[in-house]
C-alpha cells in the first residue's frame, strides 16, 4: 500500500504578465473566480484529498498571498459584532492555521521544475502532491482525491491527464502511453512540449501531481531542459528510466485553462452558472447577448 500524502507544493512565483495591469499590484493566485480567490479553489481541493501541509513557493511581491490565508481579526470582529454568521463562516473557511503552511522563495525563475526542488527540504523522504492554482478544475469529487484514492494503490508518481487535439501538444507535457484505454494508465515516457508531428500521444500532463521523492533526486541534478528550464516533466520521466512506475490519470471533470484570459472568463462563466444565487440572473443575461448578437447579424 502505497503511503499517505500529507503533503502539496503550490508553486505561486510567477509574475502573471498575461494579467497585466492587474497583476502589478495583486498576485494572480488572488484574483477573484465569482467570489473566492484562484487559490482557494486549489486550497478546498487539497484538505478534500487528505492534504494538511501546504508549502508555497512564492517570489518578491506575492506579501499579498500570505496575508489571504492569515486571521483579520478586525474583519472578524466586525462581522461578529453585527451578526453576520454566514459571512463569518466564509471568512473563517480561508484561514489556516499556525504551522499548516509553510512559504518559500523562489529567487530566480528557472522553471516548474526547480519550484518544486526548491521546497525539498521541507517534504523530505515522504510522497507529495503539486498543484498549479492555474489549472481550476470543476469534478464532482475534487481530482486531486480522485488521484490520491487511484494512489494508493497504484503506488509510483501519478500525473493529472486529460487528452488535448493533437495540434495543442506543444503547449503541454505529453505522455508515451502506448495504448491509451482505461482511466489510470501507465507511461513509457513523457516528453515536454513536443512538436505536433513528433507527439507520442495526444494525452496531456495537467497542473496536479503525486510524486516520490525520487523526483526530487532527480530534481537536484538541476538539468535544464525545453525552454532551457529546468522541467518537472523531465524529472518523471527520469524516474520512468529508473523502474518508478508512473502513471496517467484521467480525471472525471472540466479543467480551466486560468492563466489564459480566455479560460479565465470561461471559468467565471461555468461557476457562475452552477451557482444557484447566480445562474437565473446570468442565464438571462447570457440569453439576451446571445440574441441581440443573432438580430444584428
Amino acid at each position: 500500500m502505497a503511503r499517505k500524502v500529507t503533503k502539496a507544493i503550490f508553486p505561486v512565483a510567477g509574475m502573471g504578465t498575461r494579467f497585466l495591469p492587474a497583476t502589478k499590484s495583486v498576485p494572480k493566485e488572488i484574483m477573484t473566480l465569482v467570489d473566492r480567490p484562484l487559490v482557494q479553489y486549489a486550497i478546498d481541493e487539497a484538505r478534500a484529498a487528505g492534504i494538511t501541509e501546504f508549502i508555497f513557493v512564492t517570489s518578491r511581491g506575492k506579501s499579498a498571498l500570505e496575508d489571504y490565508f492569515d486571521h483579520n481579526l478586525v474583519l472578524e470582529q466586525d462581522l461578529k459584532s453585527k451578526g453576520k454568521d454566514e459571512l463569518l463562516d466564509v471568512l473563517n473557511a480561508t484561514n489556516m492555521e499556525s504551522g499548516a503552511i509553510a512559504y518559500i522563495r523562489q529567487h530566480k525563475a528557472l522553471g516548474l521544475g526547480h519550484a518544486v526542488w526548491c521546497a525539498r527540504r521541507l517534504i523530505g523522504d515522504e510522497p507529495f502532491a503539486v498543484m498549479l492554482p492555474d489549472d481550476v478544475i470543476a469534478a464532482d469529487k475534487p481530482c486531486l482525491q480522485q488521484m490520491v484514492e487511484a494512489y494508493e494503490e497504484t503506488g509510483g508518481n501519478m500525473v493529472a491527464a486529460m487528452e488535448v487535439p493533437t495540434e495543442q501538444t506543444s503547449a503541454y507535457g505529453i505522455l508515451d502511453t502506448g495504448q491509451n484505454v482505461g482511466t489510470v494508465v501507465r507511461a513509457k515516457g513523457m516528453v515536454e512540449k513536443p512538436k505536433p508531428q513528433e507527439a507520442p500521444s495526444n494525452l496531456a500532463v495537467i497542473g496536479r501531481y503525486i510524486l516520490g521523492p525520487s523526483v526530487l533526486y532527480n530534481l537536484n541534478q538541476k538539468r535544464k531542459g525545453s525552454g532551457g528550464e529546468i522541467q518537472l516533466t523531465d524529472a518523471i520521466a527520469e524516474d520512468i528510466g529508473n523502474g518508478v512506475p508512473v502513471f496517467g490519470y484521467k480525471f472525471d471533470g472540466q479543467r480551466f485553462d486560468c492563466g489564459s484570459k480566455a479560460g479565465f472568463l470561461q471559468a467565471t462563466v461555468s461557476f457562475a452558472l452552477a451557482r444557484e444565487d447566480l445562474r437565473d440572473d446570468l442565464s438571462r443575461y447570457l440569453h439576451d447577448i446571445v440574441a441581440t448578437d443573432r438580430a444584428a447579424q
